[in-house]
């Protein structure tokens, strides 16, 4: 391939054979890794948060694990394969210009991911802080429309300047605080737990008897059927871009396996402490804490808090730029590879992490299950209804890799456009407009028929299907055609 073309650059390069050395455990570890961090226990707590009980919620987000896992390994293997990142894999089935549309609906759900992942940490900053520096909830007010106290804003940019930081030295630079997160954190989750357990009179049973407050079947299915979409789009992000880790592994066996043994299990037992604390936060306090930074800034010692503050800041540092820099990095440089590097696309990343409002996303358990996880997911499931159907059926997992790189190659299509592919794309996304548009109060809910509305709920579901089978049909006709080249 033609190291000046304008489709190639280093970040975006097939990584060769020989430096390909991701094992088994690199992706149990990578899984482990990723699973255990703040928004993991607060997905768990949203559920209770919600009206679950403690098997209710266990058993939604490891359903919703076990499914996204598919995807997870089905778009994995291309990157085992071609050692190609996700912004690559997608010009097979978009084109070399299309490409570019899976990948920024990726890129600006990793943006808000990013502004969640930050505001935790800004906020675990300002909840050590201002038992030290009280003076901080005394400053003068922001205007009323942003929604945000200035003692948090001043923490949260703060932190969002420490990680523009980390991503300006290179990811190199985390890898310490990786290490030390993967020791800290399970430790601090096993401490919550025994908080919890010793907090409650009789320790654990009283905990998990606590009654599911969705009384009658209507009110358990209406919620958990967006509450399992939302799991699974807790990870729909990483089952499209799966290709930027997988790249690196040694075999397709090693990638399969990693994640079968490091994603369900980890997402589980870690939401399971969230569970436990949540429902005991009920008992203790008479109101459900779903959100554990919160829940540690009502502990009476100042050092206790100062200390698992400083501790939950470190480790959201370590997880905001591996699962949130690198891959909209690679997204945002797949616009313009020789002009966008990683630090100016880490750096557009957290620019509009800002201007999503993290700190209005998880206000609320339903916020963040019914607007921003079930919302994204209706993005996102369409794409990768679209790369799994032409991957397996269409191109039966055959690429050409120097095409891929080649802007007059056979993933041209008509003006580097795939126009099935966006027409697919377009179709699976429509039918969950009605719903995300009741959802965040634009429309009434009588402006649309009720089972159009109804089908929001299922978004990530109905986006994947109808848009895989959409781009099946559309492209059937040209499956004699080799590699379909100069389809118009």
């Amino acid at each position: 391939m033609s190291r000046s073309s304008s489709l190639y650059s280093e970040d975006l390069a097939p990584v060769e054979p020989n430096r390909r050395t991701w094992k088994t455990w690199n992706y149990a570890a990578l899984w482990i890794s990723m699973s255990l961090c703040i928004p993991t226990y607060m997905l768990a707590s949203s559920l209770i948060g919600g009206g679950m009980n403690w098997w209710q919620a266990i058993l939604t987000i490891f359903l919703g694990n076990s499914i996204v896992l598919v995807p997870m390994i089905l778009n994995g293997r291309a990157g085992a394969k071609y050692g190609i990142p996700f912004p690559v894999f997608a010009r097979a089935s978009f084109g070399t210009r299309g490409a570019n549309i899976p990948a920024l609906l990726r890129a600006i759900v990793a943006c808000g991911w990013f502004g969640i992942q930050t505001w935790i940490g800004g906020f675990a900053l300002y909840q050590m802080l201002h038992l030290w520096i009280p003076a901080l909830d005394q400053l003068p007010a922001l205007p009323k429309a942003l929604g945000l106290a200035t003692g948090p804003a001043i923490c949260f940019l703060l932190f969002w300047g420490l990680n523009m930081w980390v991503v300006y030295l290179g990811v190199d630079s985390i890898r310490k605080l990786l290490v030390f997160k993967a020791f800290f954190l399970p430790l601090a989750a096993l401490a919550l737990l025994f908080w919890a357990i010793g907090s409650v009179h009789g320790g654990l049973g009283p905990i998990l008897t606590q009654p599911s407050k969705l009384t009658s079947p209507g009110a358990f299915w209406d919620f958990f059927i967006p509450g399992l979409t939302g799991m699974v789009g807790f990870w729909a992000t990483l089952s499209l871009n799966i290709p930027d880790f997988t790249r690196y592994a040694v075999s397709q066996k090693a990638q399969v396996k990693g994640q079968a043994l490091g994603l369900p299990p980890s997402m589980t037992l870690f939401a399971f402490i969230g569970v436990v604390v949540t429902s005991a936060t009920t008992m203790i306090y008479g109101t459900t804490i779903w959100d554990p930074v919160a829940l540690a800034g009502r502990f009476d010692s100042k050092l206790l808090v100062s200390i698992a503050m400083i501790a939950v800041a470190i480790s959201t540092l370590a997880t905001n730029i591996a699962a949130n820099i690198v891959s909209p990095a690679n997204d945002f440089a797949n616009l313009a590879p020789a002009r966008i590097r990683f630090r100016t696309g880490g750096l557009i990343t957290g620019i509009l992490g800002i201007l999503i409002f993290p700190w209005k996303l998880v206000a609320d358990p339903s916020g963040y299950i019914f607007t921003w996880l079930v919302g994204y997911s209706s993005l996102l499931g369409p794409v990768g209804g679209i790369l799994i159907v032409d991957y397996y059926f269409i191109r039966r997992q055959q690429l050409s890799l120097n095409d891929l790189y080649d802007p007059h190659g056979i993933y041209r299509y008509s003006g580097g456009f795939n126009r099935r592919a966006v027409i697919s794309l377009v179709l699976g996304i429509l039918p969950n407009v009605p719903g995300f548009l009741v959802t965040i109060g634009v429309t009434g809910a009588g402006s649309f028929p009720a089972w159009l509305v109804g089908l929001y709920n299922y978004a990530w579901f109905v986006g994947f299907a109808l848009a895989g089978a959409c781009y099946g049909l559309l492209m059937r006709p040209h499956l004699k055609k080799e590699f379909y080249v100069s389809i118009d």
